[in-house]
């Protein structure tokens, strides 16, 4: 099978730029916590608002699709920490739940113990995307399986606002496989070692490997960027799991005793970046 290299560098860049900034969340979650302390929630609050603010620019400049589209990824990754976390952070101090511990070892912060009780929330507008219209694969998917495509006026042509579409199915995905690992880290329903961890961590792992496949055919920046998220975040459970059974040190919620392997992330962040805007420039450049 021919390699198209143009594609594949567009789907690893796309994939890169989106892998890098998970970490970066997670840092940028507890530097607040940190730094600002007593002032943490006035802190989350300016890190969502960022995020509202990009989304605004993203929609405005929706006709340039490669920046809306980041824009509204970027937006999604600064709500969800700023705004989503730190509630449950707020009420889990407000109710002073106490973390999940193993000895001495915290194995589940409050805020996620309290984050487990919003599934029925989240089912909830699970089904709004199941009976509407969607490209997302999977609901099309279902869709088609059990015949519910055909009852969805799919026929209109409508404005798409990348920023926000890319925003939501940040947040969903996000939300989604944190309840899927809380569901199977509780030890009234699974455990972190039980079978079924093992298999969303070996089912995520070849999940994402199939949707590397896929997108590293995609030579459209804006759509490989939008299918690098969750093909990222489906790949993020391996790492979280790996995590939690404690087989290698998750230096981004520590970036003040790993700050130069966090700045290095960061670093790398920008690079990959700055390579894909003079590839996709270059590019431009060589198609005119």
């Amino acid at each position: 099978m021919k390699i198209n290299w143009y594609s594949f560098r567009i789907g690893l860049v796309s994939f890169m730029i989106v892998l890098l900034l998970m970490p970066i969340g997670h840092a940028l979650m507890v530097l607040n916590e940190i730094i600002l302390q007593d002032h943490k929630f006035l802190g989350a609050f300016g890190i969502g608002f960022i995020g509202l603010i990009l989304l605004v620019f993203g929609l405005v400049n929706n006709h340039h699709r490669n920046a809306a589209t980041v824009l509204g990824f970027l937006a999604g990754v600064l709500v969800w920490t700023g705004w989503v976390e730190f509630s449950f952070v707020w009420i889990a101090e407000k109710l002073k739940v106490a973390p999940l511990m193993d000895g001495d070892e915290i194995l589940t912060k409050p805020e996620y113990l309290v984050m487990l009780s919003s599934i029925g929330l989240l089912l909830s507008f699970l089904l709004l995307f199941l009976f509407s219209k969607t490209k997302c694969t999977f609901f099309v998917w279902i869709q088609k399986t059990f015949k519910i495509k055909q009852h969805i006026d799919d026929n209109k042509a409508s404005f798409k606002p990348l920023a926000i579409i890319t925003f939501i199915e940040t947040i969903m995905l996000l939300w989604t496989f944190y309840i899927v690992l809380l569901v199977v880290y509780d030890n009234d329903i699974a455990g972190d070692r039980h079978p079924a961890t093992f298999i969303v961590a070996l089912g995520s792992l070849i999940w994402s490997l199939y949707l590397i496949f896929k997108l590293l055919r995609i030579s459209k920046l804006d759509y490989a960027i939008r299918y690098a998220i969750p093909t990222v975040i489906i790949f993020w459970n391996v790492v979280e799991i790996m995590g939690r059974w404690n087989l290698f040190q998750e230096i981004w919620v520590l970036p003040i005793e790993y700050i130069l392997e966090n700045v290095a992330i960061l670093l790398g962040l920008i690079g990959v970046s700055l390579y894909y805007f003079y590839f996709k420039k270059k590019k431009k450049i060589q198609t005119k």
